[in-house]
């Protein structure tokens, strides 16, 4: 019979105080990020992190490393709860678990922001597509069951995520509640009973590539024009 493989130690001194360093520097970039916008400096992250700049800057170059990072750990942590809800018996109520905690927990909220400003990295493309196949297997089910009307797709899930997970004023507990109130909605639209007919969704579905696009930053087209004046 094969031995056991041991377990891996635990990260131990400087290197766990670094993972610590990072954890709080996360939470504090996607935090700050979304009451700030992308005009916070790298001083105001590292202050809400409890940080001295040394430690920051040990870790990351600057701003954009950093926010291609969170941007990575918001995709893999959708990716995470597509694959928990998974567990889910019932193929509808693992699709609902999978939507109400995207919508209550932080994950999706930076996904347009960050892109909008930053072009795509190999790190975020790889989870990308990690997170279009943990939303897309979620969808299987639902969609074998008759639960789930036809055309509705994983990136109609990703941004109707990002469409609520939209700023609003207000106290945290009622805020997370008119979400989830949306989110109901939402949902009842995209269901469907077996026997009845529903009206054809009025517009197309967004492909993966599509919403890729949405997030990302696009090159100025300008550019390559200006260099080829200036040459």
């Amino acid at each position: 019979m094969p031995a056991t493989p041991a377990p891996a130690p635990a990260p131990r001194g400087r290197r766990r105080e670094a993972e610590r360093n990072d954890e709080r520097l996360i939470a504090a970039a996607h935090e700050a990020l979304s009451e700030v916008g992308w005009s916070v400096s790298v001083t105001e992250i590292a202050k809400r992190a409890g940080i001295g700049m040394g430690s920051f800057y040990r870790r990351y170059r600057g701003k954009v490393p950093l926010a291609q990072h969170v941007r990575v750990v918001s995709m893999e942590r959708l990716a995470d709860a597509a694959r928990a809800a998974a567990e889910e018996p019932d193929g509808w109520e693992a699709l609902v678990r999978f939507m109400r905690d995207a919508v209550s927990g932080p994950a999706g909220t930076l996904l347009p922001l960050i892109g909008g400003i930053l072009p795509a990295t190999r790190a975020v493309d790889q989870a990308s597509a990690r997170l279009y196949d943990a939303v897309d297997a979620l969808l299987e089910r639902p969609r074998a069951q008759g639960v789930l009307r036809q055309g509705v797709g994983a990136a109609d899930l990703v941004l109707l995520v990002v469409h609520l997970r939209t700023r609003l004023p207000g106290r945290p507990e009622r805020i997370c509640q008119l979400r989830l109130r949306y989110l109901h909605m939402a949902l009842e639209g995209m269901r469907s009973a077996p026997g009845t007919q529903r009206m054809t969704l009025p517009q197309p579905s967004p492909d993966w590539e599509e919403l890729h696009l949405l997030w990302d930053k696009q090159p100025d087209p300008r550019a390559g024009r200006d260099e080829e004046n200036q040459g």
